[in-house]
């Protein structure tokens, strides 16, 4: 394998760094920062511990958690060569939303172990965002990270992916001058990110969601389902489809690629016309963005280098912003509904078949979606 030289030099010594918030220019300074004077601060803290907020760095800062089993597209490659990833995660954060994030890459994949480890840690940070763990441990993992914790307990594979996807069908909807809730709407995949995906789509108006994995159309007569994947035959393929890929697509309006697979173009030609493609695998789409364009009016995948890049920086850096903001003990489905529909007005006024999402760059994005997080998180009153 050739690498680059540019992209190891810019990784040398990681990305990441602490700085001091107080100046220690003198025996006053050093006292005041530490001993004796943080005692005051602990006795305070510890008679009324929501005091941490306000006098400790938890109002800002996010442990982002892995245990490398499923980064990227390079599988279960383990938490020391995950940790690249964790720092650039940490660092979009930073950049984007104004939040202190810590990678933490655990040495277990222990389901039991990661809950402990993340609920033991859980004091020092204001929010978890979990990532990089495969499915199906990561819906049990965060289902129960959250029903123990009273900070927020994300899942960007799941939760942030699913967000941008909403954002961009809605305004692939407008483009396409078409209503959500009429879409035929196929998703390839059924791991993280797919499962996700399907119920929030469900939630955002799709009434005909049909979903797949490896072994085919998932329907409740399948009887080789985990939990999962049975709570989600419950939920989709209303009109009982069964087969495979070229089965599913056959009159479907929407493909949406989260599987890392290949779709061949005898499926995508059953698709109906002017519809639209999000191929969503990274580095190497379902299908490549060529030769989508012939089969839909929108494509749409999660590199850079073509249009319409679904990319979850347009999501979780304003959703911890705002879940900080407002001291939310958790993110809602109303939450991340709101966090879409902010993403999509972004470019409301701007739309067209080659620009449904805004740039992950766009400063505007962060902001709006902070914004609206908080408020819906003071609404709903999941607010310590």
């Amino acid at each position: 394998m050739t690498y680059d030289a540019s992209i190891f030099q810019a990784h040398r010594g990681g990305k990441l760094t602490t700085a001091s918030t107080v100046a220690l220019a003198s025996r006053e300074d050093l006292s005041i920062a530490y001993t004796p004077g943080v005692a005051q601060v602990c006795e305070a803290i510890a008679a009324d511990p929501s005091l941490a907020d306000t006098y400790t760095w938890v109002a800002h800062a996010v442990a982002v958690v892995t245990d490398g089993s499923a980064v990227l597209g390079l599988g279960n490659i383990g938490p020391r060569a995950a940790l690249p990833v964790m720092e650039g995660k940490a660092v979009l954060f930073k950049q984007f939303g104004e939040v202190d994030a810590v990678p933490i890459c655990l040495d277990t994949q222990d389901t039991e172990e990661i809950i402990a480890a993340v609920t033991a840690l859980a004091p020092s940070f204001g929010g978890i965002n979990l990532e990089d763990i495969s499915a199906p441990r990561c819906f049990e993992i965060e289902r129960r990270l959250d029903a123990a914790l009273n900070i927020p307990v994300f899942h960007d594979d799941q939760h942030g992916t699913a967000i941008v996807v909403l954002a961009a069908l809605r305004n692939a909807a407008v483009v396409l001058d078409r209503k959500v809730a009429d879409l035929r709407i196929v998703v390839s995949g059924a791991g993280a990110a797919g499962n996700a995906v399907a119920r929030m789509l469900l939630t955002g108006g799709a009434t005909d969601v049909v979903v797949l994995d490896s072994r085919g159309v998932i329907h409740r007569d399948r009887g080789d389902l985990d939990p999962e994947k049975a709570a989600l035959a419950g939920i989709t393929n209303p009109r009982g489809v069964r087969g495979g890929i070229v089965d599913a697509l056959r009159g479907a309006d929407v493909l949406v690629g989260v599987s890392g697979g290949t779709i061949g173009e005898e499926a995508l030609a059953g698709m109906a016309p002017g519809g639209a493609i999000f191929a969503l695998a990274n580095p190497t789409p379902e299908v490549h963005p060529d030769v989508a364009a012939r089969y839909a009016a929108v494509v749409a995948t999660g590199r850079s280098d073509f249009p319409n890049q679904i990319n979850n920086v347009l999501a979780f850096p304003g959703i911890f912003r705002g879940a900080l903001d407002a001291r939310a003990t958790r993110v809602t489905d109303a939450m991340k509904l709101a966090a879409a529909d902010a993403i999509a007005a972004i470019v409301a006024d701007e739309l067209s078949a080659g620009a449904i999402v805004p740039s992950p760059l766009d400063p505007r994005v962060a902001p709006a979606v902070a914004a609206i997080v908080a408020e819906v998180a003071r609404q709903e009153g999941v607010t310590r």
